[in-house]
This record gives structure tokens, sequence and C-alpha cells, in this order.
């Protein structure tokens, strides 16, 4: 029988961000209420938990996996935006959300096992995963350093894609909950073959 070890976490509901263990993901800080997120977060351990809203609203319904980010690099404006960059410490389960007296929203949390030991991409998931990256940033128009994507390790690769590919919310979730980073990848080609046959006239989204 496990435990579950239960965590207090500050957090920043924003639709289509993903962040990943070991992975970066740059913020432009300018509400009110994330900006006494980051103040907080700067004043005791730097740590903010990034989760997607699942619905509309001042206070809308949350998806139940994040993952809770630290603070690697941090630039204080004049007008007391931030811009900061997170990186990626460890995926959450959401278990309760708290009432609180801020500004920004806080839960509990489950910090879940990390999956770094798993990391490796058989040579044909890899090679696959590239062939589908190529046609669809072909048929979007996008320009892509394809010989800095080849010296990318798996982890980084799949993750990278997973947190700047154009699906949708409900899409970059289901990237989020995948159990390895094999999964993930065969998910990602999924999504690739399904959105590459939008042809730019009409909005496709995985629901």
């Amino acid at each position: 029988m496990t435990t579950q070890t239960l965590t207090r976490l500050s957090i920043f509901p924003l639709s289509g961000a993903l962040l990943f263990p070991r992975m970066h993901l740059p913020l432009h800080i300018f509400e009110p209420r994330y900006r006494a997120l980051v103040s907080d977060a700067m004043a005791r351990d730097r740590l903010i938990a990034m989760i997607q809203p699942c619905g509309a609203g001042e206070k809308p319904p949350l998806y139940m996996m994040g993952c809770v980010g630290h603070i690697s690099q941090v630039e204080a404006l004049d007008d007391g935006r931030y811009n900061i960059v997170l990186e990626g410490r460890s995926r959450f389960r959401l278990v309760r959300e708290l009432e609180v007296s801020t500004p920004f929203r806080q839960v509990e949390g489950e910090l879940l096992p990390d999956d770094g030991d798993d990391v490796t991409l058989s040579l044909l998931e890899r090679s696959g995963l590239e062939a589908e990256s190529r046609k669809f940033a072909t048929t979007h128009g996008y320009a892509v350093d394809w010989e800095s994507v080849s010296r990318l390790d798996d982890e980084a690769l799949v993750n990278g894609i997973a947190q700047i590919a154009p699906f949708d919310a409900a899409a970059k979730q289901a990237l989020l909950e995948a159990t390895s980073l094999s999964d993930r990848c065969e998910l990602i080609v999924q999504l690739l073959q399904f959105f590459g046959r939008h042809d730019g006239e009409e909005r496709v989204t995985l629901q």
C-alpha cells in the first residue's frame, strides 16, 4: 500500500501551456494576480505549478494533472510585470482546490514519480517521429532547424514537440498525462497526422 505525498501548490492556470520535468517554459507575467503569484514564489521556494483550465470563466475548472516548475530565471520590469523561465520539476495530480485569501489559486496536489529513467526511444520510434514532424512542418509552412533537432536527445525532442506543437488543450493534456516517453511519442505522431490533415480553413480539435 502506497501513501500519497500531498503538497500545497500555487497554480498558474494557462491553456495550451505545457511544462515537463527538465524542460523550460518562458512566461511573461502581466496580470496583477499572477504578478502576486511570482512575488510570493520568489519569497518562498520559487515554485509555481502550471495546469490547464478545462473550461471558461473567472475561475474555470481544471484538468487533473499539471507540472510543478522552479523559477530558474526572472526579470522584474519597472511596471511590475515579470519575464520568467520555469524549469519543470515534477508532474502532479490534482487532489482538491483550497479555499485561500490570496489573489491566485492554490491546490493540494500529489507529486508523481519521475519517469527520468524512461527517456529513450527505439530507432524506429525516433525516425517515425522526425519524419512525421518534417511532414507536418512542411504542410503548415514552419521553418525548422532540422540539424539542431537531430542533436536533441529523445526526451527533449518528444517533450519539446509536445510543448510547442499547435494542438488544442485536450490534445496537449493527453500528452502531459502519457505514462511513458514512448507512449507520448506515439500520441504525438497520431496528433501530427490528425492535425496535419487540416487545410487551414476549418479548425479541427481533438476532444
